[in-house]
């Protein structure tokens, strides 16, 4: 299509795969919105759901932990649990991300959106 006007044919692939990046992106960022991961903490007495977003969408935690006495560790094992939550979300998004430069040919590694 392009033969013979030098660089403008690689040009016009550059923007034709910037585009399909742009909505495969759009389309990962529904698709990560939807996802969810969960964490836990004290051997599973605390769990903590949220998007692979990083949106806390759950807690659940074990009424035996439920001791006036015991305050501290309830909290700890709440921000505990949130954290592993928030842990386990950016490495589900590290991975999804990983799959889509993979599939467009980019380096790995690359870190996206740019």
């Amino acid at each position: 299509m392009f033969k013979g006007m030098g660089g403008l044919g690689d040009m016009a692939k550059m923007m034709k795969s910037a585009q399909e990046m742009q909505t495969k992106m759009a389309e990962l960022q529904e698709e990560l919105a939807r996802m969810e991961v969960t964490g836990e903490s004290g051997a599973g007495l605390v769990k903590a759901t949220s998007t692979v977003q990083g949106e806390l969408t759950g807690l659940d935690i074990d009424p035996s932990i439920f001791d006036p006495n015991e305050k501290e560790v309830v909290e700890d094992l709440i921000l505990a649990a949130i954290k592993d939550a928030q842990s386990r979300a950016q490495e589900k998004m590290q991975s999804e991300m990983g799959k889509l430069t993979e599939g467009m040919g980019l380096p790995p590694g690359m870190k996206l959106p740019f």
